[in-house]
């Protein structure tokens, strides 16, 4: 491959990345429209908690993450669903209690070493051929789901009740597509780490809604925004030596700033247009 990507350990970085990059804004159109944008964030801060414990019990973090995310994405889910506690109290019920674990696994582990960091913060770099055999599996099971169960999914998202009615197994989508945050969530660690992951699940699918006329079209814009982010991100880290992770959240917050100010100044226009009389900037 061309530079900068002619080396091995960037092109495994880039094969993860952009199985990253496609999954978690594709499961992210699904949250920011359930209205549980912070979810990804809630659970990221559980899987911290994950990973302080594989350390502390000498396991692979990756295992023990999967675990305590998937639980916790699920017991979010019960507790939201149930009416026992509001999406965002639930969320910060998980959140604090996760970080809180994860600190007191961390004092136990005896502190924060450097590999603990790189799930933190995020380590793509240093991804080996097995963690891509894992994102790449966990990525291909995203997108079967999503092809198999996407209009469920999202007339589940739209409104529930009329799911119900329509005979849709809501509980059980609901709780899937949790898993699937827990999942994408954990696969992201190596990517940009647990405490930048929900920027990718969210801001792509924010510059999406700026441009996309549709739900499709929504997936569609937010997964080529998320890959984008990261072949950018990528090559921006190299040629500045700069922090991987956080170069490609940066490249995905400067996409959303442009397609803002691009978005707002096209309605001023056809603002214009329809009332040429009028100040565009009235209003």
């Amino acid at each position: 491959m061309p530079w900068p990507f002619d080396r091995q350990f960037m092109q495994l970085a880039l094969a993860a990345g952009l199985v990253v990059g496609l999954c978690a804004p594709l499961i992210g159109t699904f949250l920011v429209q359930k209205r549980l944008s912070l979810l990804g964030d809630g659970i990221g801060h559980v899987a911290f908690a994950g990973v302080a414990g594989g350390v502390f019990l000498g396991i692979w973090p990756v295992w023990s993450a999967l675990v305590v995310a998937v639980g916790a994405a699920l017991g979010i889910e019960r507790l939201r669903s149930r009416g026992k506690a509001p999406g965002d109290l639930a969320l910060a019920l998980f959140f604090y209690s996760g970080l809180a674990a994860g600190v007191v696994l961390l004092s136990l582990a005896h502190g924060l070493d450097a590999n603990l960091f790189g799930y933190l913060f995020g380590s793509i770099l240093t991804v080996a051929p097995g963690d891509v055999v894992l994102v790449v599996v966990i990525g291909a099971f995203v997108v079967g789901v999503i092809a198999l169960l996407g209009r469920a999914l999202f007339g589940v998202v739209l409104d529930e009740e009329a799911a119900r009615v329509a005979g849709l197994p809501v509980d059980g989508l609901n709780a899937l597509l949790a898993t699937m945050a827990a999942v994408v969530v954990v696969a992201s660690m190596r990517v940009v780490g647990v405490l930048l992951v929900a920027a990718l699940m969210v801001l792509p699918v924010a510059t999406a809604q700026l441009v996309a006329r549709s739900f499709a079209s929504s997936l569609r814009w937010a997964a080529a925004v998320g890959m984008s982010s990261v072949v950018v991100g990528l090559a921006a880290a190299r040629v500045w030596n700069l922090a991987p992770g956080g170069t490609i959240v940066l490249v995905t917050a400067a996409i959303f700033a442009v397609a803002s100010l691009t978005a707002g100044r096209r309605r001023r226009i056809e603002i214009a247009d329809v009332a040429p009389g009028v100040d565009a900037g009235e209003g």
